[in-house]
Formats: structure tokens, C-alpha cells, sequence
């Protein structure tokens, strides 16, 4: 009996470890979730919280997307797509998510991811066979994240040379996207003329080194939208800028 009883007590106790060590484990997991969402609150909450002007960038890394779910969210004013990268990719969903983003009334811009070591006139045609001025509402966009393994100037030459090209193309100048990092470290005071994308996902505010105005905030690469499945990039407004900066101007 002596044996039962302390065979029964030690099952007990095992039933009893594994019980708590099961709740520590749910209590921990709940824990990170919500210091996770806490992070991120501020910054994936901000259409529902201010009233900036705000958008979203899709590109084929979001997969087929609702775009009448996404139509019918108020707050999202605008929307580029990625249309090309380099000097022969084309993205895979743009022609379809330009006709039906424009099919439920979205206004549409398209971006071009830069190459600086692919040769420039190939990478203009490339964007240009793709971003057809008729099927735009919004000013090119150019996608800057990399030298490219350029010395500094070389790739500062190749920039400013490309957003000229596409300036003359479109009779208007291009909104340039980039990361304040990427910005700070390589293009300031480089491009003031052209209007500004900054990216960059903290609750506050960017600040460019130079001083450099921008239009455009991109606040989260984390963001959630009816519509789309999985993460999207959010950008608003800054400030006093707005929709017409950035309209593509058909009449020139």
C-alpha cells in the first residue's frame, strides 16, 4: 500500500509540473504577444487613429489582392504599384493590379525599383514600355534602397542622371522612395528638387540629416488591410502637403 500511495503521490505531483509549466509557457506567450502589438501600435494603427492622407505600395510579393475590399476603405487615398525593376523585370502582377485598382476607384501611381549598375537608358525603356502615361493618376516613382556596390559619387551620378532621364520622359519630375538611413548616409543634399518618400517604422516622425522637407511617410512595412493578404507597406501625407503634388500632369 505504501508503494500505490507514493507512486499515486508522485503522479499527482508530475500532473502538477506539467500543468504549471504549461500555464507559465501560455502566460509568457501571451506576454510577447501583446508587448509585440504594443510596439507596433501606434504605427499600424495610424489610419485609424489621425487623419493624414493615407496609401499603400503593392507589388506581386502580396499575391492576388481583393481589390474591391480594398476600393472600399475609405482611408486609403492612393496606391503604387510596382511596376518594373532594373533593366528587363517587370512585376508580375502590375497589369492586373492597375487595371483593377483602377476598376474600384483608387488613384494609381507605378514605381520603378533603380539599378545604378544596370545601364540607365535600358532601365528608362523598361519602366517606360510598362508605366504608360494614360493609365497613370499619380507621378512615377522611383525606388532608391542601394548603390549598388558603387563608390559614393559614382552612384550619386547614376541616380541624378536616371531621374532626369525620367523627368524628360514624363514631362514632370518623379517622387523618389527611399530609407532615411539610406537617405542620410547617401543622397543628401543630392536630389532637393524632386519630392520625397521616407521610409522609416518608428512611432516618430523622420528627420533627413540636411534638413530636407519630405511629402510622403511610409510608417510601416507591417501594416494589415482588407484585401490584401499578409503585410503591406502604409505611407500618409506630411503636414500641409497633399494629393495634387504628387497628381500626374497630363496636359503639358
Amino acid at each position: 500500500m505504501k508503494n500505490s500511495s507514493k507512486r499515486k503521490n508522485l503522479a499527482i505531483f508530475a500532473l502538477y509540473m506539467n500543468t504549471k509549466k504549461t500555464f507559465l509557457t501560455m502566460v509568457i506567450a501571451i506576454f510577447t504577444i501583446l508587448a509585440e502589438a504594443q510596439t507596433d501600435f501606434a504605427i499600424t494603427t495610424c489610419e485609424d487613429t489621425c487623419k493624414h492622407i493615407h496609401g499603400i505600395d503593392i507589388s506581386h510579393y502580396q499575391g492576388k489582392v481583393f481589390w474591391e475590399a480594398v476600393g472600399q476603405n475609405g482611408k486609403m487615398s492612393y496606391v503604387y504599384l510596382k511596376a518594373t525593376e532594373g533593366g528587363d523585370h517587370i512585376d508580375t502582377m502590375y497589369e492586373e493590379n492597375i487595371r483593377l485598382a483602377h476598376r474600384y476607384g483608387l488613384k494609381v501611381g507605378s514605381y520603378h525599383f533603380f539599378r545604378p549598375r544596370t545601364e540607365l537608358a535600358k532601365q528608362l525603356e523598361n519602366f517606360k514600355m510598362q508605366c504608360r502615361p494614360g493609365d497613370q493618376d499619380l507621378i512615377p516613382m522611383i525606388d532608391v534602397e542601394s548603390t549598388g556596390g558603387l563608390p559614393l559619387e559614382e552612384f550619386q551620378d547614376s541616380l541624378v542622371q536616371f531621374l532626369q532621364m525620367v523627368s524628360h520622359a514624363y514631362h514632370q519630375r518623379p517622387l523618389v522612395y527611399t530609407g532615411r538611413n539610406f537617405y542620410n548616409k547617401n543622397m543628401q543634399h543630392l536630389i532637393d528638387e524632386y519630392p520625397l518618400m521616407i521610409a522609416m517604422y518608428r512611432d516618430e516622425e523622420p528627420e533627413l540629416a540636411d534638413g530636407r522637407d519630405y511629402i510622403i511617410w511610409q510608417y510601416t512595412a507591417k501594416g494589415y488591410i482588407g484585401g490584401v493578404n499578409g503585410y503591406v507597406d502604409k505611407s500618409r501625407f506630411m503636414g500641409r502637403h497633399s494629393m495634387r503634388e504628387i497628381r500626374f500632369r497630363h496636359n503639358f
